[in-house]
């Protein structure tokens, strides 16, 4: 594909939005009229699309189809456009992995971002990074550990207002089952399930209020497909889905969505530093690791490697986009297929 433009892969046009909203604010989908099945003007309008009289449709072929190749037979161009210039994101866990390429993402489509981790280090080395990156000068940090109560607390007095709200923080790490303590259990759920709770209890009333939010709940495979070696990572997820769809429910016709994101296997550090351990304990190198891992953990993997944290924060930047207003309440998956269902 030519530079700064994105094939349909597969599901829809909003898909289409998804394959480069993290690093672009235009993204163009290539669609043929022989394959699409037409779709109201309306959305066009509503999507930011254009199609210059020719009637938009919704990706049914292959991305190796000629039609969604640049020149291929009766290409048409359409514009999708992700503006978030007049938002404020708040991003927890965002200081590196999925949280910082959800940030990025959001920042390039022009929302004021805020950064929130632990560490001043690793919060100032983040904003300078989606500086950089964004070329905007108004990403800022937080320091505050939004696991507990009062860092929940330490956060909302300084950014007491959002108009995205991304609940990405979280801990992992294989224990079997019969050795998870009390104590283990209280930690991952307050880190996992109670910041996020305590986070949209208080950001979501502001939202609701102004009539227009986004809160994404950043889940895993592991909610559906329960790790045995993680017994307890795989309840919190599961219960952070519960959550989200419950708390769609409570702000319906508001203006305000609620989703969980899905991401299956991916490369963040805390992935990579887990296969790297693994690695040195059976003497195979790390992307060895990783295929070996798929098949022994993730079987049903389609995709048939780790995704990247840029692949999963697409999902979240148009999520949190006004193209997105009627997804709500869903489970969204970004699992390499990892799930083996249907719906």
């Amino acid at each position: 594909m030519a530079a700064g433009r994105a094939a349909p892969p597969g599901g829809s046009a909003a898909a289409a939005a998804v394959g480069r909203a993290a690093g672009l604010t235009g993204v163009e989908l290539f669609v043929d009229n022989e394959i699409f099945a037409a779709v109201p003007a309306w959305w066009a309008a509503g999507a930011g699309a254009r199609a210059d009289g020719i009637p938009l449709r919704g990706p049914c072929g292959r991305l190796d189809h000629p039609a969604v190749r640049p020149g291929g037979r009766n290409e048409r161009k359409i514009s999708v456009n992700i503006d978030l210039s007049d938002k404020t994101a708040i991003v927890t866990g965002s200081t590196g992995g999925i949280g910082l390429a959800i940030a990025e993402g959001l920042a390039r489509a022009g929302a004021r971002v805020v950064i929130v981790g632990r560490s001043r280090d690793t919060v100032d080395a983040a904003v300078a990074k989606l500086k950089a990156a964004a070329q905007r000068g108004d990403p800022r940090g937080v320091v505050a550990d939004v696991g507990t109560a009062a860092g929940c607390e330490a956060l909302v007095a300084a950014a007491p207002d959002a108009d995205i709200l991304v609940n990405n923080l979280g801990i992992y790490g294989e224990k079997e089952f019969f050795a998870i303590d009390d104590a283990n259990w209280e930690e991952i759920f307050q880190v996992n399930v109670m910041s996020g709770v305590r986070l949209s209890r208080h950001y979501a009333p502001g939202m609701r209020k102004r009539g227009w939010g986004r809160i994404q709940f950043i889940s895993s495979e592991s909610a559906l497909n329960i790790p045995v070696e993680m017994v307890h990572y795989g309840a919190s997820k599961a219960a952070m889905q519960a959550i989200a769809r419950g708390l769609a429910k409570a702000l319906a016709g508001s203006g305000v969505t609620v989703n969980s994101i899905l991401p299956g296997p991916t490369r963040s550090e805390g992935a990579v530093e887990m296969m790297r351990r693994l690695a040195a304990e059976r003497g195979v190198d790390v992307r060895e690791m990783e295929a070996i891992f798929l098949r022994e953990n993730r079987p049903s993997n389609v995709l048939g490697r780790f995704a990247e944290p840029e692949e999963v924060a697409a999902m979240s930047v148009y999520i949190a986009s006004p193209q997105a207003s009627a997804t709500t309440g869903a489970a969204l998956r970004v699992d390499g297929g990892t799930v083996e269902s249907i719906a």
